[in-house]
């Protein structure tokens, strides 16, 4: 199967998921509910359920019990997009080429939507349907996943980010916000996968999260560069606004050239991390590529 074709596939899967949940709320809070829907279904490239997809896949794990997770995961990405989003924080009126929750709706709806999706991200753990091997597994899945949304995962980096904000600080400094705020999330996404599976040597593992956090860094590397480089229209969110608020970002601390020359050897990182693992690991490779690649 093609990366695109794949790609697709774990794309329809979660929007399925995702919709059925918010279909089974009830109606009491009308347009809270219709806020909670537009920021996970207006687009996105659900990048964070395809890694956990594709790790899942190349461990052995069933689609079925790889919905779970990947729905969760996805829920907490767009309640942390809607919350970037807001005056208080990066002040976006674009997101995904669409108005921004809190412009669509308004700012109040908009901070309310994000704190039910967080929630409903662990309401999805523990009650979305697992394999009886896996079904033990829950709490360990919450684990994950709340460590890697909470202080000491995305949220904790967003707020050295905003501490980061019109100082200089070290690239050590930098990777280590970047580690939390984005690469939590994807490291959460392979760690989940890996809890999933059976008979994953500590090897593998340990390999497997280095990936992931390679891959987390290079996300956010390349992130920086579109920033500067990309197109509003193709990145569906306004080009330039780190450069506009004076964010600590990667061609700032470098200059675009030493920028992409360390995105670059990120990417010989990670596809030699994956080179030494025992599984067929093409479709992660294939990712790998897109990510270092992409022009959105």
């Amino acid at each position: 199967m093609s990366l695109d074709t794949y790609r697709t596939t774990v794309c329809d899967r979660t929007n399925s998921a995702l919709s059925q949940n918010i279909q089974a709320l009830p109606n009491h809070a009308e347009k809270l509910k219709q806020a909670m829907e537009y920021a996970l279904l207006i687009g996105g490239k659900k990048m964070r359920p395809f890694l956990l997809h594709a790790t899942g896949k190349m461990l052995g794990v069933s689609e079925t019990d790889l919905d779970c997770p990947a729905t969760a995961v996805e829920a907490v990405h767009a309640y942390s997009l809607i919350h970037d989003d807001l005056p208080a924080m990066d002040d976006d009126d674009l997101r995904r080429g669409h108005a921004t929750c809190h412009i669509q709706f308004d700012e109040a709806t908009a901070i309310l939507a994000g704190d039910a999706l967080q929630t409903l991200a662990f309401e999805i753990l523990c009650q979305h349907p697992l394999s009886p091997t896996n079904d033990a597994k829950r709490i360990q899945l919450v684990n994950i996943l709340s460590k890697a949304s909470g202080y000491l995962g995305m949220c904790g980096g967003q707020a050295m980010d905003l501490a980061a904000t019109d100082k200089r600080i070290s690239q050590a400094q930098l990777e280590a916000l970047h580690n939390k705020k984005t690469g939590a999330l994807l490291s959460a996404c392979v760690e989940m996968a890996i809890v999933l599976a059976k008979n994953v040597s500590q090897d593998s593992r340990e390999t497997l999260l280095k990936y992931a956090q390679i891959i987390g860094l290079a996300f956010q590397v390349q992130d920086d560069i579109l920033d500067v480089i990309g197109d509003s229209e193709v990145l569906g969110k306004p080009q330039g606004s780190d450069q506009e608020q004076n964010k600590s970002t990667y061609p700032a601390m470098l200059g675009l050239e030493q920028a992409q020359s360390y995105l670059d050897d990120l990417h010989k990182q990670a596809l030699q991390a994956l080179h030494t693992l025992p599984y067929n690991t093409q479709i992660l490779a294939e990712f790998t590529n897109f990510v270092i690649h992409r022009a959105y």
